[in-house]
């Protein structure tokens, strides 16, 4: 079978593709720092490639995906195209080094998976962008094509969702657990920019909080307190009965859901808004459809990756773009 859509263009926006080297380039900065505190929260290279199936998915796949890209291998024991890509695959996720993670799925045993990102044929090659499916080739590829689309796969996750990796330990035990964070140069700027959101300073906290990010794209904190103050500052002006008046009027809008489900989650109805969302991404497609995608990412930063809910609003999401 001859390989096909290997470029990622059409997919995902590239124009921005040049700026992702200053990321790239920030990215390496992080990563060795973190190498020289001591390799904190490291993985080890064979924990780099993972077998999953339909009942790890929502753990080992969407969920890794909004820390790391996630490529997905479609393979079987009796295609014999793919006992030539599947060992490429894996070396090559050795010499990206926590760039990516690659996970392989048994067609014969998942069928469910297959089935949900449309795969007719195999080998298939997938990959999974802060829970986005982008399907990069079907078919055995000549190295060269391959690493290309891996190099755009890296730099789209870097430029547009700050994914910078994973640190890679050989010595890292493969239980361990994540080592303590030391205190580290952005602690009084978090410290100010908290400070500010308690103050009701909106503007002034999500500068501070972007401040950090610009040169730490990976800081855990600032990326909770940005997606939060963002939130309040988008909430703030908005006129609740209009918007509620708007979104029960329009419900394929996705704009009109998009800020119902702003209010519903500063309201506390978190299943609501999150509801909200998954339901604008079934009726809509296209720009709507991406923009209602994203805004629901986002709150799921705002309430956390370990809330229950998030987990099954993500299951949710997942259905329905696959």
């Amino acid at each position: 079978m001859q390989p096909r859509n290997m470029s990622m263009s059409g997919v995902v926006d590239l124009a921005a593709v040049k700026a992702a080297q200053e990321a790239k380039a920030k990215a390496e900065q992080a990563r060795a720092e973190a190498a020289r505190q001591g390799g904190g929260g490291a993985v080890t290279p064979a924990s780099l490639v993972i077998d999953v199936d339909e009942a790890g998915f929502e753990r080992d796949v969407l969920q890794r995906s909004t820390e790391v890209p996630v490529v997905i291998d479609f393979w079987a024991e009796w295609c014999e195209p793919c006992k030539q890509l599947s060992p490429l695959l894996e070396r090559l996720t050795q010499e990206y080094n926590g760039r990516f993670l690659l996970a392989k799925i048994d067609v014969d045993a998942n069928q469910m998976l297959m089935q949900q990102f449309g795969v007719q044929g195999i080998p298939a090659v997938f990959a999974v962008v802060a829970g986005q499916a982008l399907p990069l080739f079907q078919g055995a590829a000549p190295e060269a094509q391959i690493r290309q689309t891996l190099d755009q796969l890296v730099q789209v996750a870097e430029e547009r969702f700050g994914l910078t990796g994973l640190t890679v330990d050989a010595d890292a035990p493969e239980s361990a657990e994540p080592a303590p964070v030391p205190a580290g140069p952005y602690d009084a700027a978090l410290e100010a920019a908290v400070r500010a959101l308690d103050a009701g300073d909106l503007g002034g906290a999500v500068q501070a909080y972007e401040n950090v990010l610009s040169d730490d794209p990976g800081n855990t904190e600032a990326k909770l307190g940005l997606a939060q103050a963002q939130l309040l500052r988008r909430v703030q002006e908005l006129d609740p009965a209009a918007v509620r008046k708007d979104a029960a009027e329009k419900p394929g809008d996705a704009a009109a859901q998009i800020a119902a489900a702003d209010l519903d989650l500063v309201g506390g109805h978190v299943e609501d808004a999150f509801g909200r969302l998954v339901e604008t991404v079934r009726r809509t497609a296209g720009d709507e459809r991406d923009a209602a995608r994203v805004r629901l990412l986002e709150l799921f930063e705002v309430v956390g990756a370990d809330d229950p809910r998030v987990t099954a609003a993500r299951t949710a999401l997942a259905r329905v773009l696959f």
